[in-house]
């Protein structure tokens, strides 16, 4: 069976990059992979693990929680994650 081309990480989603890096783990797993192979989809890997870090970075800093002020008025504030 041949394989997929691989698609530019940049350009994919989280859960596109997600997906492809649960593939690698699973094949790393397996044991059945050639050692040349195994190190490439283990970099590829690295840069997949990067990418979704990034994007959930991102996302974060998106997020807002409801607060409620002094004031007894509703506002926003950035989400704390901590």
């Amino acid at each position: 069976m041949a394989e997929k081309p691989a698609q530019a990480i940049e350009k994919m989603s989280f859960e596109e990059a997600l997906k492809e890096l649960e593939e690698i783990v699973r094949k790393l797993e397996s044991g059945n992979v050639e050692l040349e192979k195994s190190i490439e989809i283990y970099e590829r890997g690295a840069k997949l693990k990067a990418h979704c870090e990034s994007r959930l970075k991102s996302a974060e800093l998106k997020i807002e929680q409801i607060v409620q002020g002094s004031d007894g008025k509703p506002g926003t504030e950035p989400a704390s994650f901590d």
